[in-house]
């Protein structure tokens, strides 16, 4: 990127972003030190949501130069103030210089939001606290980078692209693998029509959550519980949804209805992912969802689009593209296909091409900048993660679904409009748009 280019991007990301009109905490003035930008082409983060992935989070995005981090937040006093101990050793130089007066620590997200130094913010709470943080980030006017899955349920779905919309924000979905080149390329080869005409895509990942019935433990001091839960019914703490302190692995919350859609949402909200990529579908979904004739599979959910493709929901993991002509199976870290020669030819200038992506977070920061839409925007988030909710609620009610993804409605009497959203407990309800 050019000199005129940056200076160009800064101009528009300054008209753009109200947050970024007002003072940063470190000196406008200030030079930039070890290689880093001057402090007015930074771009400021708070993160909200400090367990496994935010911890991931923060440490992608302070190591770029062009970062910096102002405030961390997080329900647990240990994992925040560990937060923001990383946060400072990181800029300790800065801090010694008077470039940085330091990371603050919150409990309450709002803090966060209400921070006029602050252009940006990262979400990576769990699935049950993403639609409230966001919906008040638009409103708040920061720009969003929100872990996948999007939503807990589809009208918050829904809400979040047009609530992203009405406020003009840059929206990064968490769905990495947007950025990894193994997916782009097969989703590439698909809709160049290497394998023929696609008849069926098997997207293998585990199934659906299940209602919460963990029982009680004793509740230590330095986590705030009622917090944790939010819109969430109340119930009586267990470590299973979070562990106390810094922990290394991802809590099981995901296991349970009440704050998650399992493993279909999870590593579901990657796979759909890229299958509607495949299948250009990123503005659309399924027509039809039919379960699978035993009630108690966990597996076997197949969604009809309108071309007659089957998106089929089966065990394993990784994506398999079948078509008239041959097939091409992705995951992380592979790419094969029947034949071999579909992956072997190049690309063509006349095949399709899809986005190229300079790193998931890179790519927020770089959009946050020119003000274009990220390779996982809002809508991308929404509409994938709305065929793993569709595929939950034909297993939980066994019942054939038929969908309008258009108006976002379910089609007929066997689907229940009132399954695509859920109770929340006050004072936690969602902004109105």
């Amino acid at each position: 990127m050019s000199v005129r280019q940056v200076a160009i991007g800064r101009r528009r990301f300054l008209k753009t972003a109200v947050a970024a009109s007002a003072p940063l905490i470190i000196p406008a003035a200030a030079l930039g030190a070890q290689g880093r930008p001057a402090a007015s082409e930074r771009i400021t983060l708070g993160f909200i949501g400090m367990g496994t992935m935010g911890r991931g989070l923060l440490s992608a995005f302070i190591g770029q130069k062009d970062v910096q981090v102002l405030a961390v937040c997080d329900v647990d006093t240990t994992r925040r103030e560990s937060a923001r101990k990383t946060v400072e050793e990181r800029y300790a130089e800065q801090m010694k210089s008077g470039q940085y007066r330091g990371c603050s620590a919150y409990n309450d997200f709002r803090e966060v939001l209400n921070r006029k130094d602050i252009n940006g913010v990262v979400i990576a709470t769990p699935d049950h606290w993403h639609a409230i943080p966001v919906m008040e980030a638009c409103q708040a006017q920061k720009d969003i980078y929100c872990e996948k899955p999007l939503s807990l349920t589809i009208h918050e779905a829904k809400l979040m692209i047009d609530m992203v919309r009405k406020h003009k924000r840059v929206f990064q979905t968490g769905s990495q693998q947007r950025s990894s080149n193994e997916f782009r390329l097969a989703c590439e080869l698909v809709r160049s029509g290497r394998i023929g005409k696609v008849r069926t895509v098997n997207v293998n990942v585990g199934g659906p959550s299940r209602p919460c019935d963990l029982g009680e433990e004793k509740l230590e001091p330095g986590l705030d519980w009622e917090r944790w839960l939010g819109p969430a019914p109340r119930r009586a703490y267990h470590s299973v949804l979070s562990p106390r302190g810094v922990h290394k692995h991802f809590p099981a919350w995901r296991d349970f209805r009440e704050y998650s859609g399992g493993q279909m949402t999870d590593m579901g909200a990657h796979h759909f992912d890229i299958a509607q990529w495949g299948l250009n579908m990123d503005s659309s979904g399924p027509v039809e969802i039919i379960p699978p004739k035993d009630p108690k599979a966990s597996t076997g959910v197949r969604f009809v689009y309108a071309n007659g493709v089957e998106v089929v929901h089966g065990p394993g993991g990784g994506i398999q593209f079948i078509g008239s002509n041959g097939e091409i199976t992705v995951n992380r870290g592979l790419l094969r296909s029947k034949p071999e020669s579909i992956i072997k030819e190049p690309i063509g200038e006349k095949d399709v091409r899809l986005p190229r992506s300079p790193g998931h977070q890179r790519d927020f920061l770089d959009c946050m900048r020119t003000r274009r839409n990220p390779i996982c925007d809002v809508e991308i988030g929404a509409r994938s993660v709305t065929v793993c909710h569709l595929g939950n609620l034909a297993y939980w009610h066994q019942r054939r679904l038929r969908w309008n993804p258009r108006d976002w409605q379910f089609v007929g009497a066997d689907g229940d409009n009132r399954w695509l959203d859920g109770q929340r407990r006050d004072p936690w309800q969602l902004p109105k748009v």
